[in-house]
Formats: structure tokens, C-alpha cells, sequence
């Protein structure tokens, strides 16, 4: 036990009893509908093409009953405020009707009693400076009216421009946004193709223009988008099973912060250190520059392009030379910003593929350990159809989740030290001492938690489905330990960068998502509040159907602290012992 964790900790994370878990349930496993979830329910919704429109309507419902609006006033106020209804009502609280409107480019203008569009009379078009009929003549909500073939090829230019959601009138210094149904009605009318991706923008920016709702990164792309309810930083998983942070959008990384993975895909992918490599073991020719590898011992050296040097300076020479000397050379002073440069492009390589080396060496352990779920399930097969004492077997899958879950923590934990505690961020930001306290701290966190996962690892790879009854409770307890200890080590980790780490920064742009003892947060499907409540919403003439506001939620309450699916219920190893005996 005192490998796992030091202290009096161990009192009070540690399973140490076998009794009463003999006697637990038998249930039927199906593993590959196992999935995790948060106490405190799931808060990122997957939204789907069918589910687009339905999530897109219910915050436009919002607005247009607040404001008493039409739907495409509605957009035209969302669209602006980045589809953030929340900030949309606190500028109206804040600044008033007013300043809402007229910041978001809605203007809304009484009918002029003397235009009719069913009158015979003739208007001039201010644009093109023709007389049309007044049936042929459009007025915008601002007041402004031009003939429909020059709304129509103003509409066409900025639709094809990529303007199509936030179309502006054509008058001059006139800021107002153009009706949505009047350039779908006359862009329709001659290019029925070019209104259709009209609409498929306006639906589409409530993905592309919400900081709360992003696509889905996987490749190939899945045609998801995620919407979260609180906070841009977090890690979630999509219904494609692909896990990113929606913060930037790349796979998931913390502890990494956003801005330091960045750092590292580019190093790890460009010629960085192939140039460091270069700078090393090789010198440039002074005549051609290209850089020469020396191959011998004599120190002087032929580029291709004929030019001799000297490999200990770099100078050109002549070809004459005798093992001790090179004829009109000489080199014997001490250079020392030569001697540094190299000394300091060496150090810099090394210190990479130390951190590199162990990251790699995680990431790929983790690819071969995503193969256990498939033997974890032949395992668990073979031990239910054994007549065994011990009949529940959760602690396995349990262990599997956690196991993942550390290892990537693990992996990731390699690029964040490199950066940390390097000099490229945060050089001005300690001193040497404070430097070297730190890294010590978080690199004796790093070592407890490397060495507890790979206990972890070589205890669910062990073929326990062959063991007797006492050696797979001997298993069962060992596996249920340091899933518990990997965990309190993970949230110590991040507690440690939270609060000593980056926490103490004067810079406050390195963030990163919360950890999560359950895993990435697996985003659940979108459901509108009516369809919620068994109705179904259609949208009427003036935009949405705004009758009965009093839909809500009828989803029951998850319950607390327990992964769940629809046959099984496994142990939170964050549970004190005598719970999980219970269970």
C-alpha cells in the first residue's frame, strides 16, 4: 500500500475489506454501452442537422417573446450578439431598447401611409434612377424603397461575397439589416440555388457566429456541433466518440492550456529541431552556406561546391594541410558565443526529447491499452460463466475508465512541464529558485502518478479470468486501490497547476479544463424544451409559433455518483469503502 500513496492519505482513500463484496449482484454486462456520467448531469448538448433548426428556433423563441418581434428581427439581433441571448437581455436591461436596436443594425420604421405596393403608380428608383411601378418597388423595415432587380442584384452579390447574414441596405450610410424573407422571396425568383445557400447560412450561423456551439473536429467530420451551457473551457465528447476541447477545437489536452498545445503540435510536427539538430552536427560552408556533416577526423573539411574550411572555426582555407595544421590557418583562440550557441542548441535538444520521448512513450501505451476493453470483455464473460463467490465485476470496467482517463492525463502532463518550466512562456515570471521548486514539486506528482498507472495497467492485462477465487479478489482489491489512487493523484495534479502553477502567473491566459474523476464529459442529444414536453413546435407567419410559453424540461434527475446504462450500474471508486461494499 505504500506505493500507491504516502501519508495519512492512504486512510482515507484505500479499500481494504473483501467482506460483504463477495455477495454482490449479477448483473448482465454490456460493455460496449458503458458510459460515464456526471453528478451533476450533462450540460454539452450534440446537436445534429435534424436537431439544427430546433435549437436555432428555441433561442429565437426567446427573443421574439420578450420583444414582441418577428423571427428574422429576432436573428437579426442574435446573429449580432454572437447568439448569446443571455448577453442580448442584459444590454437591453443595461442600455435599453434603443441601443439594442440600433447597435445591431435594426431599425424599425412606421408603414408610409402613401406607399402602396398595389398601386398603379409609378416610383423612381433612387438607384438606378428609373421610373417602376410601385408593385415592382420594395420598402425595407428602415424606411428605404428601391426596385426589386436592384435589391435582387444587390442580394446576389452579397450572398456570393458571403455576406448573406447580415445584409445591409443599399442607402447610403443606412446600417440597416435587409428582411430575410424579402431577399429570400426576390433572390428566388431568378436564382432559386443562390437563395437555398442563403438559408443554409442563416441556419448555419448558429454555429459558425456561437461561442457556445462549435462543429465537431473529427475527421472524417461527423456533421455534429456541440452547444455547452456554462463555460468554453472544458473537454467533451461528441456521439462520434471523438473528444476535443472546445476551447480550440484540437483533441483534448490538459493539463496542457490551449495556448502551450499549440506550441507543442507545431514543434512536434515542423523542423524546429531538425534545424536544432543541424546546428549540432553540422557547420554552414562560408561560400555556398549549405550546412556539411563531417565524416572523418581530419578537421578540414571539402563542401560539394570545392570551397575548403576549417571544421573548429568555420573559416575558408586553403586545401594544403598536415594532421596538425591547416597551411595559412589558424584558429587556437577561444571563441566563446560559438562555444555557447552550440552548448545551448545541444541543451535545448536534449531537454525536447526528454519530454517528447516520455509523451510519446504514454500516447503510445495508450493506443495499445485501448485494445483491453475488447479482452476486458472476454475476461468478464468467462468469469460470470464461472461459479464463482465474487459475482460483481464492475471494479473491472471501473478501472478500465480510470486507467484511460490517468494515462491521458499522464501523456499530456509531459508537454505542459515543458513549457512550464522552460524559458519560451514564462521566463520573466520566476526567478530560477521559484523555478526549480516548482518543477520538483509537480515532477515528484508526475512520478507518483506514472508509477501508480503503470501498477494499474499490469493488474487489468493480468488473465485473472484463469485465477482462483482468492488471487481475482486479491485483483479485485488491488485494481480498485489504485484506481482510487490514480484519481486523487490526477486531482492533486491539477490542483497543484490551478493553484501553484499557472494560478501564480501575472498573465492569466493559460487555462485549463477542469478534471473530471468520470471522464470527458460525453455531450447528450438536444431537446427542445417543447419536444421535451411531448409538443411539437412549427413556425408560423410572423416567425415561431409563440403560444403557451410554460414548455419545460420533463427529464428525470439522474442519480448522483454512478456510471450508468441501461443494464448495469458500476462503482464510483470515489466512494468511501464501506459504500462500495454496499454496493
Amino acid at each position: 500500500m505504500d506505493d500507491y500513496l504516502s501519508g495519512e492519505e492512504e486512510d482515507d482513500y484505500y479499500y481494504t475489506s473483501d467482506q460483504e463484496s463477495l455477495e454482490g449482484l449479477d448483473h448482465e454486462y454490456d460493455q460496449s454501452n458503458l458510459q460515464p456520467l456526471s453528478s451533476s448531469g450533462n450540460t454539452a448538448k450534440v446537436i445534429t442537422k435534424e436537431s439544427l433548426l430546433a435549437a436555432q428556433r428555441e433561442d429565437l423563441r426567446r427573443v421574439m417573446e420578450l420583444l414582441t418581434l418577428k423571427e428574422h428581427h429576432a436573428r437579426t439581433l442574435l446573429i449580432h450578439h454572437r447568439w448569446d441571448v443571455e448577453k442580448l437581455f442584459a444590454v437591453l436591461v443595461e442600455k435599453g431598447k434603443d441601443y439594442l436596436f440600433s447597435g445591431a443594425g435594426l431599425t424599425l420604421v412606421e408603414d408610409d401611409p402613401t406607399f402602396s405596393p398595389s398601386s398603379p403608380m409609378m416610383m423612381t428608383c433612387d438607384i438606378c434612377v428609373e421610373d417602376v411601378a410601385t408593385h415592382h418597388m420594395t420598402r425595407m423595415d428602415c424606411g428605404h424603397c428601391f426596385c426589386n432587380s436592384c435589391w435582387a442584384a444587390h442580394f446576389t452579390v452579397k450572398i456570393n461575397e458571403g455576406q448573406s447574414k447580415r445584409i445591409r441596405c443599399m442607402a447610403y450610410k443606412c446600417n440597416a439589416i435587409c428582411d430575410e424573407d424579402v431577399v429570400r422571396s426576390l433572390v428566388s425568383e431568378t436564382q432559386p440555388d443562390l437563395a437555398d445557400k442563403f438559408d443554409r447560412f442563416l441556419i448555419e450561423s448558429y454555429i459558425e457566429d456561437n461561442k457556445m456551439v462549435k462543429w465537431c473536429p473529427s475527421t472524417p467530420h461527423c456533421g455534429n456541433a456541440i452547444r455547452v451551457e456554462d463555460d468554453e473551457l472544458c473537454e467533451v465528447e461528441c456521439s462520434c466518440g471523438f473528444q476535443f476541447c472546445f476551447s480550440c477545437s484540437y483533441r483534448a489536452h490538459s493539463p496542457c492550456s490551449c495556448s502551450m498545445w499549440e506550441l507543442w503540435r507545431k514543434k512536434c510536427h515542423d523542423e524546429s529541431e531538425t534545424v536544432n539538430w543541424i546546428t549540432v552536427h553540422t557547420k554552414p560552408c562560408p561560400k555556398c552556406f549549405k550546412p556539411v556533416e563531417k565524416n572523418g577526423g581530419c578537421n578540414l573539411v571539402t563542401c560539394i561546391c570545392g570551397q575548403s574550411f576549417c571544421w573548429l572555426c568555420g573559416g575558408a582555407t586553403g586545401r594544403d594541410h598536415t594532421w596538425s595544421s591547416i597551411s595559412g590557418h589558424s584558429c587556437g583562440r577561444y571563441q566563446e558565443d560559438k562555444e555557447k550557441q552550440l552548448e545551448r542548441a545541444k541543451r535545448d535538444l536534449y531537454r525536447y526529447m526528454h519530454y517528447h520521448n516520455r509523451y510519446k512513450a504514454h500516447i503510445d501505451s495508450s493506443k495499445l491499452e485501448d485494445r483491453l476493453s475488447d479482452t476486458i470483455l472476454e475476461k468478464v464473460s468467462i468469469l460470470e460463466k464461472r461459479q464463482l463467490q465474487l459475482k460483481d465485476f464492475s471494479w473491472v470496467t471501473s478501472g478500465l475508465h480510470r486507467l484511460f482517463r490517468s494515462r491521458r492525463v499522464l501523456s499530456y502532463s509531459y508537454p505542459f512541464a515543458f513549457y512550464m518550466f522552460g524559458e519560451e512562456l514564462f521566463k520573466d515570471e520566476m526567478s530560477a529558485e521559484e523555478r526549480e521548486i516548482k518543477q520538483n514539486l509537480f515532477e515528484d506528482q508526475q512520478q507518483q502518478l506514472e508509477a501508480n498507472v503503470e501498477k494499474l495497467s499490469k493488474f487489468l492485462e493480468e488473465p485473472f479470468d484463469q485465477f482462483a477465487d482468492d488471487k481475482v479478489t486479491q485483483i479485485r482489491i488491488q485494481v480498485i486501490n489504485l484506481s482510487v489512487a490514480v484519481d486523487t493523484l490526477c486531482k492533486t495534479m491539477y490542483e497543484c497547476i490551478d493553484n501553484d502553477l499557472l494560478g501564480s502567473l501575472q498573465l492569466g491566459i493559460h487555462n485549463i479544463a477542469p478534471y473530471r474523476s468520470n471522464g470527458i464529459e460525453r455531450a447528450s442529444d438536444f431537446i427542445s424544451s417543447r419536444e421535451a414536453a411531448g409538443e411539437k413546435c412549427q413556425p408560423s407567419n410572423s416567425g415561431w409559433n409563440s403560444e403557451d410559453t410554460s414548455c419545460s424540461s420533463r427529464k428525470r434527475p439522474r442519480k448522483e455518483g454512478i456510471y450508468r446504462n441501461s443494464q448495469t450500474t458500476l462503482l464510483d471508486l470515489n466512494l468511501p469503502a464501506d459504500v462500495i461494499e454496499r454496493k
